[in-house]
């Protein structure tokens, strides 16, 4: 299978700088796959899972939570707010997270804003626990 370059990186380093056969990723607007020679793109990322195969077809799975991603001549970049390798994910401080965050749902008085983001909370914890897994 053809391959291509991959770059992820977030504010905290590197985590990925080589060549790939393929990348999946939650988009805003809902999953993508990226092979090689795919027509130039530049979409923002949602929230949810990543799985990147690698030029020898082993595939690595990671939590990925907002950012961009980029394919400009079979150059593809994907610059996260968070990415987190599976095996890398403490999945019962994600449990605990979760927690947390249905706690703040289940208030009486919780205004609009405060709902939001503990909803965000919730789906952040709930993508890293199903990819810790």
């Amino acid at each position: 299978m053809s391959v291509f370059h991959l770059t992820i990186v977030t504010a905290d380093g590197k985590y990925f700088d080589g060549d790939a056969q393929r990348i999946i990723a939650r988009t805003i607007d809902g999953d993508v796959c990226i092979l090689a020679n795919h027509t130039p793109y530049l979409t923002a990322l949602g929230m949810g899972e990543c799985r990147v195969t690698g030029s020898t077809g082993e595939t690595r799975r990671a939590a990925c939570i907002g950012g961009m991603l980029s394919v400009v001549d079979n150059e593809v970049n994907l610059v996260a707010t968070t990415f987190e390798w599976a095996e890398n994910i403490d999945v019962s401080r994600a449990e605990r997270a979760r927690k947390r965050a249905e706690a703040l749902i289940n208030q009486q008085h919780l205004d609009a804003r405060d709902l939001e983001l503990a909803q965000a909370k919730l789906k952040r914890a709930l993508t890293r626990i199903n990819v810790g897994k």
